[in-house]
């Protein structure tokens, strides 16, 4: 195979090197403190090398070179860590990065080169960097929100889309059932201002329900923790001890660490609460009440979409209409959670679309049913 027949690959591996360059220096702009923002200079700078060493693939394969243009994807990632700080897209960066730190290893063009390693020193760092940064979104409506969408992977933005989305899909499918039962285009609207209120405040009470909880329980932990202490210091040493060993402190270190700890109970609870039970004993999982706002707020954006037709239009133009800007966002909801996924948006849209419509055209049609045996 010649290095033509390779172009397009260099072309992929060339602009997943410019989006992560771009992302990096977003993050070193954005970052406040000096020793993080040096980290992800360090990064942008190897992602850097790297462009050169595909755009000279590129010339030697006699392809032209393209400008140094970020993909909309990067460019969304890169407005929101200036926007709102490196910590809200970091989750989803090192996410790309851990998939795709062994891409170089079957590629031969980087045999014999550090890119291989680069990338996975990349993927490490991030990783790290989630696991011990202790600011960021902890404290703020949408952190609040992980605690119901975790599954999806730690980043709050992730979560607030997917918390408008339970509140379109849930009221567009409501307002269909209605509508299908034949139901008149003001009783559609109360239902569907019914809905919205409903689901909003049972997400509210949800969220408000499990960060107390979250909260409660880590306390009781630490309390665990603090009266373990009182009992057994020694004991709590050598746990602490053991756990700076493996993170890579020689014994000498750890045991000179741990002797300081000891000396002062507070630091010593406090160390023992991050690195045994990775609790931060100052944030036990934020306010309650941002929470429930937070999800209350989230949820009713989304459902307010169906029922806005029915606001200015009656009877079955107000059906369709709904239909049609619940179908809009539904595909721009897909769009926006590839932001995340790295899947084609229209493909992600397309899927979300799909679903939706189905869920909605299922309750429409058993509203239907509902309806003509009422009637009879």
């Amino acid at each position: 195979m010649s290095d033509r027949d390779e172009i397009p690959r260099y072309l992929e591996n060339w602009q997943d090197e410019v989006d992560s360059a771009a992302e990096y220096r977003a993050m070193a702009a954005a970052e406040a403190d000096p020793r993080l923002a040096k980290v992800y200079s360090n990064l942008a700078a190897m992602e850097e090398s790297h462009i050169a060493f595909w755009e000279d693939r590129l010339r030697k394969a006699g392809a032209s070179v393209p400008g140094r243009r970020p993909s909309w994807r990067s460019r969304v990632l890169r407005a929101i860590a200036r926007r709102f700080g490196p910590e809200l897209v970091l989750p989803t960066i090192a996410a790309k990065e851990a998939v795709d730190q062994n891409a170089y290893l079957k590629q031969p063009e980087t045999v014999g080169t550090r890119m291989p390693a680069h990338e996975r020193w990349h993927a490490k760092v991030l990783a790290q960097l989630v696991t011990s940064q202790p600011r960021g979104l902890q404290g703020t409506f949408l952190g609040r929100l992980e605690g119901r969408h975790r599954s999806v992977g730690g980043n709050a933005l992730r979560a607030a889309v997917l918390g408008a989305n339970d509140g379109l899909c849930s009221n567009l499918s409501l307002v269909m059932g209605v509508a299908g039962a034949s139901v008149d285009s003001h009783g559609i609207l109360v239902t569907g201002l019914a809905g919205l209120l409903a689901g909003a405040c049972s997400m509210a009470l949800g969220e408000w329900v499990s960060v107390t909880s979250a909260g409660e329980l880590a306390e009781r932990e630490i309390r665990v923790e603090s009266s373990e202490l009182r009992e057994d210091p020694e004991g709590e040493g050598e746990e602490l001890k053991l756990i700076y060993e493996a993170k890579g402190l020689s014994p000498s270190e750890a045991d000179t660490m741990v002797r300081r700890l000891l000396a002062d109970r507070a630091a010593a609870i406090d160390a023992l609460a991050r690195e045994e039970l990775g609790i931060d004993p100052k944030d036990l999982g934020g306010s309650p009440w941002e929470a429930a706002v937070a999800s209350f707020v989230l949820f009713a954006i989304g459902a307010v979409v169906p029922i806005l037709p029915f606001v200015v239009m009656r009877g079955t133009l107000a059906v369709a209409s709904s239909v049609v800007i619940s179908g809009l966002a539904l595909f721009g909801i897909g769009g926006a959670i590839t932001i995340f996924t790295g899947k084609p948006a229209w493909q992600s849209g397309a899927r979300q679309l799909l679903l939706g419509l189905t869920a909605a055209g299922m309750t429409f049609a058993v509203g239907k049913l509902i309806g003509v045996a009422i009637t009879g």
